[in-house]
């Protein structure tokens, strides 16, 4: 059965800390994913690999 939107699971980003929405194409990696877009992804951590 499909998701509702009003439904859909939610995590907080850990870059922007605002809040997004489960994704279809997240379906399988769900429990592992932090970021809300690419671009916050890009921008994680700078004492990591990059800046």
């Amino acid at each position: 059965m499909a998701h509702k939107k009003a439904n859909l699971p939610e995590k907080i980003c850990v870059v922007c800390q605002r809040p997004f929405a489960w994704r279809k194409k997240w379906k399988d990696v769900w429990d592992s994913v932090k970021y809300c877009s690419e671009k916050c992804r890009r921008k994680r951590d700078p004492s990591g690999k990059q800046q």
